[in-house]
């Protein structure tokens, strides 16, 4: 039998339910994929920057470096790998790309979509729609140490320069110690700098940049034009934000692969 709760000023009764929630579908299964999935990855990506192997293979005709050690600024990187120097200590605890992993952590982690991601699944917070929070109280993002996702329009210059360099990366990858070169490798890592370019400039922070406090779009039709095109590509920030942890690790993983010798580079000139 369904009861009511008596409400003051006369008001209608509200019925007094005392399930957690009325849903009958799978709410549960969005948050449980998110936790799968984030927890797979951030465990594969860990393994991945300590390893500080099979990171590197220069060829005839190209030169893979995997993102996940890019810039490789540590005294112990391969000489050729060092396109930006060596400054940073040797130690096991110390990533080779230590320069770059804390920035490009820090813009995911403080990315809108990834926020939602954790926020529903890790925290319940809510985890689903007409589902309670999974805590008593709510402050938002205004105490610590939800108030450095603020920090978030900074993160995004930072990984901006990151896609620069693997930018880089991929360019010189065609060039070999014996000239220019073309193979499956470069395929790979060419996409995977373009996903993350597209999910850089996807960024709520990024379209804020380019059009967020223009009064008059009739007055600058060239950025109203790129804030017209990021708005597209904002719209999919989501699907971009998993598609790049795909390409990442993806490219991380054929890099690695070839390194070791566990499979050679398909090559199709030179």
């Amino acid at each position: 039998m369904t009861t009511t709760a008596t409400r003051p000023g006369g008001a209608k009764p509200r019925a007094a339910i005392s399930a957690r929630t009325l849903r009958t579908d799978r709410w549960w299964l969005a948050p449980l994929l998110t936790v799968t999935g984030l927890t797979a990855w951030v465990a594969y990506a860990t393994v991945r920057v300590f390893m500080q192997k099979w990171y590197f293979l220069e060829g005839p005709g190209f030169k893979y470096l995997t993102p996940f050690y890019s810039p490789c600024v540590s005294k112990g990187c391969v000489p050729e790998a060092a396109e930006f120097g060596t400054f940073l200590p040797d130690h096991p605890l110390i990533p080779y790309a230590a320069l770059s992993l804390p920035f490009l952590l820090l813009f995911r982690l403080t990315c809108y979509y990834y926020r939602r991601a954790y926020y529903r699944s890790f925290w319940m917070s809510p985890p689903a729609c007409a589902v309670p929070d999974g805590h008593k109280t709510y402050s938002g993002e205004t105490r610590f140490p939800l108030i450095f996702q603020n920090a978030h329009r900074y993160a995004f210059y930072a990984a901006f320069v990151i896609s620069l360099i693997n930018t880089w990366d991929a360019v010189v990858s065609f060039e070999g110690t014996e000239g220019l070169g073309f193979g499956l490798g470069n395929i790979v890592l060419w996409v995977n700098v373009i996903m993350l370019w597209a999910y850089t400039v996807s960024c709520h922070s990024c379209r804020h940049i380019i059009g967020g406090r223009l009064k008059h779009f009739s007055k600058h039709p060239v950025r109203y034009r790129m804030w017209t095109f990021v708005s597209r590509l904002n719209a999919k920030h989501m699907q971009l934000a998993w598609i790049t942890l795909a390409t990442l690790a993806l490219t991380d993983f054929y890099v690695m692969g070839v390194s070791a010798g566990w499979w050679n580079d398909l090559r199709f000139i030179n």
